[in-house]
């Protein structure tokens, strides 16, 4: 019976391989599988006739899939797992005794003997051996150390934050993301443990949104910190306890049309010619998902009603078109020379007809409208007359700022206009500074200088990292203000901030062409010197938990278009890679004046892209919610497009991992120091395994002068710090939800240094949502 079963099964997965070889060899593919079809159906058949020779067959089928799946991808675990799991462990089933003996034969006294299988056995042997091996070899980790000599001995962090506190989204208007602090280092930051935990009760509700995350960096001033909460809520607690001191509730409502729901941060300000302690000397500013910036007086939570409209400005003021739930600020403005200074997020390929990506600069105190800077309008920087309105659907920012006030600069991360996947009818301003880095006036707005980073972009990779700003020293000791600007493709642009120059250099390559008829693709993209970008694509990376989805990706590959980064998107669909999360997102890198190297998370994770003509778009129902997968609408545009993340028939992804990475770089030669694998799939599987398989995740990272660096983001639950200088992991916290979000330190007036994450979860990467403030400490008295 069990031998009529067995080749039952046999023959089933040979008719799969066969058909499913056979479809891939049509498009160009690998033979494999087909050939495997045809060893599974042949020791099928001699199975049904009790053969013996079928085991030999079997081995056969054995070591060849085994040849062929080191000659692909060489000893690495995780590609050699699917390629062959499914092979050997049918291998061991065929050597017991009740397949052996029934292939057997009787002796005169009717005692059966089951048939050798010696040269199954040896290349099941060989294969086990193998796969162990392969565990002691990582053939896509990058070891090596940063430089440790201190390239500057009194860097420049930006603003006048003292050493213990963190002002700003990346603690100074530089975006740096350092401490100066060293009680917690290398050595001892294994012995932190959790000191406080505060929950917000601002919780993902049943009506949100898919992406509904908590990505807010606290602020710590004095004995306080400010943070805000997805639902627009602002909250000070006591930095020492994390008892609540204030909360205040914006009631910025549920629309279902809205494509993200979170907060980033709040806005720090003191008045310095208020009379200390007096109403509204020290504020926080609160954006909201409803388009308003509200004033909050930072001793009590109170409403600012000196500010703008009785504490609240209308940030949609000045719109053609203002659909409510298409504009929003999930960003913290910057403040710098008694501006605040904001964008806005604008719903991705909704419509044709969106709001403005208008950067505007209101006087902190009043609320008075001082500039604005429209993409699409680049030379009216005068404030907006009655009646006017700013131009539709123009590049905007929805990201964060940075500020140098000594230069007089904002420097501003533009995203692209409105369908993002279709270039048509663009202007020549939204091809001038779509998608780009731009310095603006901060007294005028008006624009000193610009670096695109891709052209004519059809794939959503808009700047989505607030720039970092440092001095770099020379090889000759002089230094220059730079600028380092995190891109989704993986580039890395290190410029003089001063003018946008390059310090490291960017050269021009050439792009896949192949757009759709009515558009057209740019002949070369900008790549920096300093690039994380990953290899192209190709059919061996293609990847499933076992050789039968990894068979599918394999066809799905070959079905779809793609030439490499910068594949335009298309009816037949595209393949995107990096995807529309990026290489970097929004948690952009961390820097280290001191050294002047870089420590960030790059994640691989292929995206496809697939143009839908308007007359196949459906009517919009009235369930829909706001998301970036699946289909988008671009309603008033003459394609819909389908996208989402490259997966196979199981929902995972289709390209094999590792998925993402810790890593740095010396910013002053442009050389990657490391790159390691980062996180598990303990929380990406039923069961909780702890392979540490690279991760992809979205956050950000930071860095201490105590030489460690802290990161979350990954997908697994957990906080973890790493030694910057080799990126090696020294200690990590079990976080009771998704940690898509940046840390953040402080030292309270007892010295003792606290290392605070918010774990809230990210609707998009489908982390476990909550509302949890965590701080951690060395213990008393180390």
């Amino acid at each position: 019976m069990a031998i009529r079963v067995t080749a039952a099964l046999l023959a089933l997965i040979g008719l799969v391989l066969l058909a499913g070889g056979g479809w891939l060899l049509s498009l160009g593919g690998s033979a494999y599988y087909l050939l495997a079809g045809l060893g599974f159906l042949i020791t099928a058949i001699l199975l049904f006739q009790k053969n013996a020779h079928a085991l030999s067959v079997y081995a056969v089928v054995i070591v060849a899939s085994l040849a062929w799946a080191l000659w692909e991808v060489g000893l690495d675990w995780w590609q050699l797992g699917p390629r062959g799991g499914v092979i050997i462990l049918i291998g061991i089933w065929l050597l017991t005794p009740w397949i052996r003996v029934p292939l057997g034969f009787a002796s005169p006294t009717g005692y059966r003997y089951g048939v050798s299988a010696t040269p199954l056995a040896i290349a099941v042997v060989l294969s086990i051996v193998v796969a162990v091996v392969s565990m002691f070899f990582d053939p896509y980790d990058q070891a090596g150390e940063l430089p440790q000599q201190q390239a500057a001995a009194d860097p420049a962090f930006g603003g006048n934050v003292p050493a213990g506190e963190w002002h700003q989204y990346g603690r100074t208007p530089y975006g740096q993301r350092y401490s100066p602090l060293d009680q917690i280092s290398v050595k001892n930051v294994k012995d932190l443990q959790e000191v406080w935990r505060y929950q917000t009760g601002d919780v993902k509700r049943p009506d949100d949104v898919g992406e509904t995350t908590y990505q807010v960096t606290p602020l710590k001033v004095g004995n306080s910190l400010y943070l805000c909460t997805p639902h627009n809520w602002a909250i000070a607690l006591d930095a020492a306890t994390g008892k609540e001191k204030w909360k205040y509730d914006a009631n910025a409502g549920m629309n279902p049309d809205r494509q993200h729901q979170t907060c980033r941060g709040v806005s720090y300000y003191k008045d310095e010619a208020a009379t200390p302690g007096s109403a509204c000397a020290e504020r926080v500013y609160l954006p909201t998902s409803d388009a308003r910036l509200i004033a909050l007086d930072a001793a009590n939570g109170q409403v600012c009603t000196s500010f703008a409209d009785k504490g609240v400005l209308h940030l949609e003021t000045g719109m053609k078109y203002n659909p409510a739930g298409y504009y929003y600020s999930t960003s913290p403005p910057a403040i710098a020379a008694g501006k605040i200074i904001i964008g806005g997020a604008v719903n991705d390929n909704y419509s044709t007809e969106e709001q403005s990506g208008v950067i505007r600069a209101y006087d902190v105190n009043t609320g008075q409208l001082l500039w604005n800077w429209d993409s699409g309008n680049p030379t009216a920087t005068a404030p907006l007359k009655p009646g006017e309105t700013y131009t539709t659907n123009s590049p905007n920012s929805w990201s964060v700022f940075s500020v140098d006030e000594a230069l007089g600069l904002v420097y501003v991360p533009l995203g692209n206009q409105v369908p993002d996947q279709l270039g048509m009818g663009r202007s020549e301003n939204v091809e001038k500074y779509s998608s780009s880095i731009v310095a603006l006036d901060i007294n005028s707005g008006a624009d000193r200088w610009v670096r695109q980073t891709v052209h004519h972009d059809l794939w959503d990779m808009d700047v989505p990292a607030q720039p970092v700003l440092l001095d770099i020293t020379k090889a000759d000791n002089t230094t220059v203000p730079a600028l380092v600007g995190a891109t989704k493709q993986g580039d890395i642009y290190v410029l003089d901030r001063r003018t946008g120059e390059p310090l490291l250099p960017v050269t021009e390559e050439p792009a896949p062409g192949g757009a759709i008829p009515e558009d057209f693709t740019a002949p070369t993209q900008p790549t920096s010197a300093l690039s994380f970008k990953p290899k192209p694509l190709q059919e061996k990376d293609m990847w499933g938990v076992s050789m039968f989805d990894q068979m599918a990706c394999r066809i799905r590959f070959h079905e779809m278009m793609y030439e490499g980064r910068y594949t335009p998107p298309s009816l037949k669909g595209s393949i995107i890679y990096p995807g529309n999360f990026g290489t970097f997102n929004w948690g952009s890198v961390a820097v280290d004046p001191e050294r002047q190297v870089m420590f960030g998370m790059p994640t691989y994770l292929a995206f496809t892209s697939r143009l839908v003509p308007r007359a196949e778009v459906p009517p919009k129902g009235q369930d829909e919610k706001g998301s970036e997968q699946g289909l988008n609408r671009n309603d008033g545009a003459p394609y819909g497009v389908f996208m989402g993340p490259f997966l196979g028939p199981l929902q995972i992804p289709c390209q094999a991992p590792p998925w993402g990475y810790v890593a740095a770089a010396d910013l002053r030669t442009g050389k990657i120091a490391y790159k390691h694998r980062n996180g598990t799939v303990y929380d990406m599987t039923p069961l909780p395994l702890p392979f540490k398989v690279g991760v992809p995740g979205i956050g950000g990272p930071m860095i201490t002068k105590g030489g460690v660096a802290f990161l979350g983001a990954a997908v697994d639950n957990y906080l973890r710090a790493y030694d910057l200088n080799n990126g090696k992991e020294l200690w990590k916290a079990r976080l009771p939800a998704g940690g898509q979000a940046t840390p953040m330190t402080y030292t309270t007036d007892d010295g003792r240094q606290f290392v605070v994450m918010v774990a809230g979860g990210h609707g998009s990467v489908g982390t476990k949502p909550g509302d949890y403030v965590i701080a951690y400490a060395l213990p008393s008295g180390k």
